[in-house]
């Protein structure tokens, strides 16, 4: 029997190839429920590689209640971070035996929505999720009973399981290395404003100043969207007017964007303005000058993750992760050093 290109081939023909039923082939694809003598085994093997037979996912999917697969919907995998996340959940997922499906929503909540929906209907055994502006779909995935797990803090009244860094703590502390070098007058660039991780890390860059007896100037405010081009466009808009001595920027593609503008205009980092920034990178080590920066521990976040979608069992889990920050050039230190 040669291999067919137009059609499946069945397990029927498998069996006729081998010499046995239908039932013991399926024992052999399955490994088991039912032990198949070794003999056995090698020539429903054959027979397989002969026909080319390959077995229906699908099929054995809803047969065993698992696709073995998990689904993971983020903003804008262009994000390092991001990518960094998604790379570390793809590696904890296949350890479990588990195939991770991306969904990138492109920072577009209707898009968001639609991925959510596309992966509920593949059956995922588990959703890993961080929402554009988080205001997550919780309804649309516990309507559905799927298992998840938000990357993100979100409004505890939702009753979903998160795991998270706190993320107006860390700006707290990346403002106050700012304060500690003994600079007056901290400006930042951030997020929308409607969106509820910009309002967190304000929050965090006010509260270091206030404690300081430092003003939080509303000039010195700079909302934009998080990427290169945002921090580009609003360091631009910075150098209009009276320049702040340092500036936290609420993202690592705001600080790169920044730094460009910064050098584009002759201002050099950290002697004419010092620079901090959140969620960074490998790529912040390497940067010239390399970016002081709050660090998210992405590999255990990214274990615990997946461990609860392993070990589910219904009840909301949270876990809040310490963050670090890691010390560079930028902020006038000498740089490369690690702090809590």
């Amino acid at each position: 029997m040669t291999q067919s290109h137009s059609r499946r081939i069945t397990r029927a023909e498998v069996a006729k190839e081998a010499g046995t039923s239908v039932a013991v082939v399926s024992y052999v694809i399955n490994d088991g429920p039912r032990p198949v003598a070794e003999a056995t085994r090698h020539r429903v093997l054959a027979a397989i590689k002969k026909t080319g037979y390959r077995p229906n996912g699908i099929a054995r999917a809803l047969a065993s209640g698992s696709t073995q697969t998990y689904g993971l919907v983020v903003p804008n995998i262009a994000n390092p971070f991001i990518a960094s996340m998604a790379h570390a959940l793809q590696r904890e997922a296949f350890v479990d035996g588990k195939v991770l499906l991306l969904g990138d929503s492109g920072d577009n909540r209707e898009r968001e929505r639609e991925l959510i929906n596309n992966l509920l209907h593949r059956q995922v055994d588990g959703l890993i999720y961080t929402s554009v502006d988080r205001h997550p779909y919780i309804d649309l995935i516990q309507a559905n009973g799927t298992p998840c797990v938000m990357l993100d803090q979100v409004d505890p009244g939702l009753n979903v399981s998160m795991i998270h860094v706190d993320e107006g703590q860390a700006a707290y502390q990346v403002t106050r290395h700012l304060i500690g070098h003994g600079y007056k007058g901290i400006g930042i660039i951030c997020g929308p404003r409607d969106m509820l991780n910009t309002q967190d890390r304000i929050r965090g860059w006010q509260l270091a100043l206030e404690e300081d007896g430092q003003e939080a100037n509303p000039a010195w405010i700079f909302s934009t969207d998080y990427t290169r081009a945002g921090g580009y466009e609003a360091t631009l808009r910075m150098l209009t007017g009276p320049l702040p001595r340092a500036l936290f920027a609420t993202n690592e593609q705001q600080a790169f964007g920044c730094l460009r503008a910064l050098a584009e205009r002759g201002l050099r980092v950290p002697h004419d303005l010092a620079l901090v920034c959140f969620n960074g990178t490998e790529q912040s080590i390497y940067n010239t000058p390399s970016l002081t920066t709050v660090r998210q521990p992405v590999d255990n976040m990214a274990r615990a993750a997946i461990d609860m979608l392993k070990n589910w069992d219904g009840e909301v889990r949270r876990a809040e992760f310490e963050f670090d920050l890691q010390v560079g050039e930028s902020c006038g230190c000498s740089g490369h050093e690690a702090s809590d």
